[in-house]
């Protein structure tokens, strides 16, 4: 059972509470070489798909045969060719994963507590409390949650924390060839992440930009953020990710008008009845 961080924390606890930690992927000098993908599926013991990978078939979308995060690939490579011309265009590629959001959805509506905030503010799925429900799975706006066909729960990224909790760092960083996957503490690669922006701009590519490093933004900021060079959707980003609870306030009001029309229709109903009962019973019988 993993430690669970607590909403009220005292000030002695604060003080000796490590750092949030977490991702800074810088997608322009990811290559695309699956090297986290592997890294990540050896160390987490995870599955093949499917039938355990005998009969994998190649599914012809570019270099991607792994096509999405799921509960048996926590880490995910996405190959985007923009090619308007054959001879003519560019590569993106993206090494997705759980953004460990600070606001995070799934664990917002896990019913059994089996989704847990730890002290490194990383959220993890505790696999013998979760009771497979899915929940989970549609509220994260970034489709990051999956079942695993061996454990039969939801399972994700837990940032490596039986490595992270002894002070390695994640497998799938560590693998990185290129540093285009780099860990450390939030506030640091929140620096980092902007002085390589600033550097990309200076050099001419005036389309990078920071996404989900605003502590400000959307689900308070991720744990996991990118350099991208493009818009969110080409990314396969939401652009305004939300939480399940901003539709409580609308769908309560809802549920109060119906409520409410409901109980007009019946009282009509009712006093319609009562009046159709008064006029027959002063109606007089006809004597032939």
């Amino acid at each position: 059972m993993l430690p669970i961080v607590s909403q009220a924390v005292s000030p002695a606890a604060l003080a000796s509470k490590p750092e949030p930690t977490g991702f800074f992927t810088d997608t322009t000098i990811c290559i695309g070489c699956k090297a986290c993908e592997v890294a990540c599926k050896e160390w987490n013991q995870l599955p093949a798909r499917g039938d355990g990978g005998a009969h994998l078939e190649m599914s012809g979308q570019s270099y991607d045969n792994t096509l999405e995060l799921s509960g048996d690939s926590w880490r995910h490579v996405k190959f985007i060719e923009q090619f308007p011309e054959p001879y003519e265009g560019r590569w993106l590629m993206m090494s997705d994963v759980c953004k460990h959001c600070v606001q995070a959805p799934c664990l917002e509506v896990c019913p059994t507590g089996a989704i847990i905030r730890t002290e490194f503010d990383t959220v993890v799925i505790q696999s013998d409390t979760c009771n497979g429900c899915r929940d989970c799975i549609g509220a994260c706006p970034f489709g990051v949650i999956g079942i695993n066909h061996v454990s039969n729960t939801a399972q994700k990224c837990t940032l490596c924390y039986d490595r992270t909790s002894v002070g390695l760092e994640p497998a799938c960083s560590k693998a990185c060839p290129t540093d285009s996957i780099q860990f450390g503490p939030i506030s640091e690669l929140r620096v980092r992440a902007e002085a390589r922006a600033v550097q990309l701009r200076e050099q001419g590519e005036t389309r990078a930009y920071l996404y989900g490093a605003d502590p400000n933004g959307p689900l308070g900021g991720l744990n996991s953020f990118y350099l991208l060079v493009d818009e969110p959707e080409v990314y396969g980003l939401p652009r305004d990710p939300k939480l399940p609870s901003r539709n409580l306030a609308k769908g309560s009001l809802l549920s109060s008008i119906a409520a409410f029309g409901m109980a007009v229709a019946g009282a009509l109903t009712l006093r319609g009845r009562r009046m159709k009962e008064v006029a027959e019973a002063s109606t007089p019988e006809h004597v032939s």
